[in-house]
This record gives structure tokens, C-alpha cells and sequence, in this order.
């Protein structure tokens, strides 16, 4: 039986230092210089650009660390409503194309082909996709394909920047084996230093390493490491579907002209399904206004915006909406709000601005509201 199991072929795209990218295409005086996007003081680096990169900065450091490592460097606070319409394109590429794919956050994504060789070659087919890709959003991206997953992410690695890399089937061990045990994903700075100490320092030393020892030191994770060593990972491309959207409606039992009234509630509502959003660990990309008068006549607006579960930045935009479309001094009998494009991918706001306190916030309000109920903490004022 197991010989007919068609074999697996994953590609792995990744947007190269894809919100440096999109700032050098928004502004073309930033190429070819050493740019990290971060610009916040209390912030850290997001992306860097490779020139930035060979002067000491990575991804994660400390944007004031950065500017001391660095003082020529050009510091950009970032602009994710950009990533947000960028990230979509390609989306929208990879998805008109795509038999099966996954993306795996806002710049990476896996593509399953497995089965697709009987009709085309998959390399030439994943190389024209990203020509595509290329020729249309004008952004970089590297590739990498093999048997599975993590092989195919490693690939990637190994092909930036702006390249491609096929791992042939059978030849995972061989192409593993010289590569430093943290090109593994999953290995960080910790793990790597305990590897380190045990005298493992490639992948090929964890391969030979008794993996009851690996377990000793690591637990469970030591006997996943061992079998990544041999290549070995069976996690499955899960297909990305948008899913539809959350909202809510309040049909009053006398129709409202009150403005403060209104404030209100949208203020109510959007706490309300931003909670619920949060609780789904799911983020909206658009929101929606809708009203219905007294004489039933229902209208309604949306905009797209930088993905987020924060009410604090839902609600100025839901009034905004309100405003936009309100008829004012016409009774209204119902209003609601609606986000959709809903993801489970972060932005990850929190690298642009130092967001850390905010998010402790929300989740200790969250935690306030599942213990005694969501009415118990709301804002003092809907104005």
C-alpha cells in the first residue's frame, strides 16, 4: 500500500524582508542602504534590510540597540496598513493559482503540489508562480521546495536572498547535515546553547546523538529534534480559508436620534466583538457599519483596515463609519457592526510600537470579564 502514496512536494514561499521591501518600494531612496523598520525608541526591529543585517542588526534586537550598533542606520516606525494590502496581493496571487496552500503569516506561506507531477513539473510551475508574484507586486520573495514542510522552509533559508532551492527527494539527510542545528525551526537561542554544550553543533551531530540522551535533556522535544535530523516531519498544509465574519445587531424598542445614545452602543458593540475576537485568537482586517431607520430602509459602509483585535483602534473607525453614513435627525431602529476578512495571522503590531503594556491590558480585562461577565468592565463613555 505505502507504495501508492503519491509523494509529498511542499513549497515554502517567503517574502524577503518583506515591510523593508514594501518601504524601499513606497519610497526608492532607501535602496541598497541600511534600513530596519522599527523606528520606535521602546520598539523593536521588525525587518532589516540585508545591507543592515551585515552590520550587526537582526530581527527582534532592540530598535535603540540597533541605532547603537548602527548610527548610519535608517530607522522607519513602519506603516502595517501597507504590509496589511501587500500581504493580500499576494495572497490573492498565490490563491487564484494554488491547489492547496497555507499561509503561515503575513509573509510566508506553504504551498501542497503533491500529486500535481503527473500533469506538469511542479519546479517550473512554483517558478513561474513566483515570477508572477514578482512581476506584479514587484516584491522580492524566495522559495524553497521538498518532501515536506520544514524541509522546504529550510530551503528557503538557504536560497534568500531573492532565490530558489530544490531539495531532490531522498537527498533530505544529505542536504541537512552541514547546516547549523539551529537552521532547524523551533531550535532557538536557548535550545541552541544546551546543543551547544552537549557538543552538537550541526544537524549531522544531532543525527548521530543517542536520542534518549536528546530526550533526557530537551524532553519531548530531544526525539522531535532526532527525527528532524533525518529530515523526518509530518506536518500537513492546512488549507487558509478567510473565515466569514463576527458582528452584532441591536434592535431598539424605540428608535434612537440620540447621538450620545448611539456613541454608545457603538462603543458597546465594537468592545463586544472585539472581545469575541480576541477569544477566537483571530484578528479583522474590515469593519462595517450598518443602520436600518424607522422607515426600514437599511444602509451600511465598510473599510478594510490594518489587521488587528484591539478595540481601542476598531472604534474610532466604527464612528467614523457611523458619521460617514448617518443620516442625522432621521430615527434609526437598528444598528450594527461587523468585522470580517478575520485571520489568525498577526501583524504583530507590537514590533512597530511598544504595544506590550496594551496587550497585558486587554488580556487582564479579558480575563476580568470570562471571570465575572463582559458587562462588569466597560469603557466610561461611548463620545
Amino acid at each position: 500500500m505505502a507504495e501508492n502514496i503519491p509523494q509529498r512536494i511542499i513549497a515554502h514561499f517567503d517574502l524577503d524582508s518583506f515591510f523593508v521591501s514594501v518601504e524601499v518600494l513606497n519610497d526608492p531612496s532607501l535602496k541598497g542602504k541600511p534600513v530596519f523598520v522599527g523606528g520606535s525608541e521602546r520598539g523593536v526591529v521588525a525587518s532589516c534590510s540585508y545591507e543592515a543585517r551585515k552590520l550587526g542588526i537582526h530581527s527582534g534586537m532592540p530598535s535603540k540597540k540597533a541605532l547603537l550598533i548602527c548610527p548610519q542606520a535608517i530607522a522607519v516606525k513602519g506603516n502595517y496598513s501597507e504590509y496589511s494590502k501587500y500581504s493580500r496581493w499576494v495572497t490573492q496571487i498565490i490563491a487564484s493559482k494554488a491547489p492547496l496552500y497555507e499561509k503561515a503569516s503575513i509573509d510566508e506561506f506553504y504551498i501542497d503540489l503533491t500529486g500535481m507531477n503527473q500533469f506538469f513539473n511542479p519546479l517550473q510551475w512554483t517558478i513561474d508562480l513566483r515570477s508572477q508574484i514578482m512581476e506584479e507586486t514587484k516584491l522580492p520573495i524566495s522559495f524553497g521546495m521538498g518532501s515536506n514542510k520544514m524541509i522546504a522552509k529550510i530551503a528557503t533559508g538557504q536560497a534568500k536572498p531573492n532565490g530558489y532551492l530544490q531539495v531532490a527527494f531522498g537527498k533530505e539527510q544529505e542536504f541537512l547535515s552541514p547546516l547549523l542545528v539551529s537552521k532547524i525551526p523551533g531550535v532557538g537561542d536557548h535550545t541552541y546553547e544546551v546543543l551547544q554544550s552537549m557538543g552538537i553543533f550541526t544537524i549531522r551531530d544531532v543525527s548521530l546523538f543517542d536520542p534518549s540522551q536528546l530526550e533526557d535533556r530537551l524532553g519531548k522535544w530531544g526525539s522531535e529534534l532526532w527525527q528532524k535530523s533525518f529530515g523526518i516531519h509530518k506536518g500537513e498544509v492546512c488549507q487558509y480559508q478567510e473565515a466569514k465574519s463576527i458582528s452584532t445587531e441591536n434592535t431598539f424598542e424605540e428608535n434612537k436620534t440620540d447621538i450620545n445614545f448611539l456613541m454608545g452602543e457603538i462603543v458597546r458593540m465594537s468592545e463586544k466583538i472585539a472581545f469575541e475576537l480576541r477569544e477566537d485568537g483571530k484578528y479583522a482586517g474590515c469593519v462595517a457599519v450598518k443602520i436600518r431607520y424607522h422607515d426600514f430602509e437599511t444602509v451600511s459602509r465598510q473599510t478594510t483596515i490594518p489587521f488587528t483585535c484591539a478595540e481601542d483602534e476598531i472604534i474610532p473607525i466604527v464612528k467614523d463609519l457611523f458619521h460617514k453614513l448617518y443620516k442625522r435627525g432621521i430615527p434609526i431602529r437598528l444598528l450594527g457592526v461587523r468585522l470580517s476578512e478575520l485571520t489568525n495571522v498577526s501583524l504583530q503590531t507590537n514590533l512597530f510600537d511598544d504595544t506590550e503594556k496594551k496587550s497585558d491590558l486587554y488580556k487582564a480585562i479579558d480575563d476580568v470579564k470570562k471571570r465575572f461577565g463582559k458587562v462588569k468592565i466597560r469603557r466610561a463613555s461611548g463620545n
